[in-house]
């Protein structure tokens, strides 16, 4: 089962915020703003993050464009505060109306190895979002510690620990969500990947992982998931497959394989490539789409507002 953080209610919001303090209380309660119940839920949408890369320092600032082999010379990097990245999207996310019903981070919650600690400052910046009434799901990334999260979830019962996997049913489309934590599926996740599709041939399914399923074609270099050719085979051979959703790259790129749809998310923090998108991806559920659109946290970069439109539907 993949980690579910159910939405919050107003008096467990508020109790996790006095336990920060008043600042951080009246932040939080500034960015659930408007009240869950003056807005509506859209189970036909969904808001996509990646790589958060929270820190247990919520005053951490990354250089992203500082890499081995980077081009981009020592003095002329880029930095990014990794805690109101998250903190802004997370605002993005609350304001939109009808507001989605679910958001999924696709890896890489943690910035170090998944410490406790960041964890926590990772609950602490998205429960806003839960006291919206948004119901999140998080993937597993190669960043994250699986265990070191369940420690902070005493709701997760340890039957539903192990293996971070499961489809979510919505009108239009099933989205299966995948654990490429160590960097591959695995034959066992493969092969419940291929049951699950087979079981649900009658609707359009999105899938999601944290890796790229082939070496990134973008600014790092960077290996692709070890089976993911594997992937790619089992996904083009079941039509009803109509994209897979990875992050891992920090790079908003997009490809297509026959009617596979392939999605880069960008990162929520920091990015690769001098002057790069980070943001976040807005995704609208139709009969026969998925339309997405990039919300750059810099509103007035080039590539705020793209728009991409996955097919669910043959023509």
């Amino acid at each position: 089962m993949p980690i579910v953080l159910p939405p919050l209610t107003r008096r467990q919001f508020i109790k996790r915020s006095l336990a920060l303090g008043g600042t951080a209380m009246m932040n939080s309660r500034a960015l659930a703003a408007p009240d869950r119940n003056s807005v509506g839920l859209d189970q036909n949408r969904v808001a996509l993050l990646a790589d958060t890369h929270i820190s247990a320092d919520p005053n951490r600032v990354y250089p992203g464009t500082k890499w081995p082999g980077s081009p981009v010379k020592e003095g002329e990097h880029e930095s990014v505060h990794i805690a109101d990245s998250l903190s802004k999207a997370a605002k993005g996310v609350i304001a939109l109306s009808p507001r989605p019903a679910h958001l999924i981070v696709n890896g890489d919650c943690a910035l170090g190895r998944g410490s406790e600690a960041e964890y926590k400052e990772f609950l602490r910046l998205v429960a806003p979002i839960r006291a919206a009434g948004i119901t999140i799901q998080v993937t597993i990334g190669n960043h994250d510690n699986r265990e070191n999260l369940w420690k902070l979830l005493p709701f997760l019962k340890k039957e539903r620990r192990g293996l971070q996997a499961d489809v979510i049913e919505l009108p239009h489309a099933n989205l299966v969500l995948l654990d490429s934590g160590k960097g591959a599926l695995g034959d066992k996740q493969l092969k419940w990947l291929a049951k699950q599709l087979d079981e649900r041939a009658d609707k359009p399914a999105l899938i999601f992982g944290h890796y790229n399923p082939y070496p990134n074609r973008g600014a790092r270099p960077i290996k692709g998931m070890r089976d993911g050719p594997f992937l790619l085979k089992l996904l083009s051979e079941r039509k009803h497959a109509r994209a897979y959703f990875y992050g891992h790259t920090h790079e908003w790129q997009y490809d297509q394989r026959d009617q596979l749809h392939l999605i880069n998310q960008p990162a929520v923090s920091y990015y690769f490539g001098k002057g790069h998108a980070h943001g976040w991806v807005d995704m609208k559920l139709t009969e026969t789409s998925a339309d997405l659109e990039l919300h750059c946290l810099n509103g007035k970069h080039t590539q705020h507002g793209d728009r991409k439109q996955v097919s669910l539907k043959d023509s």
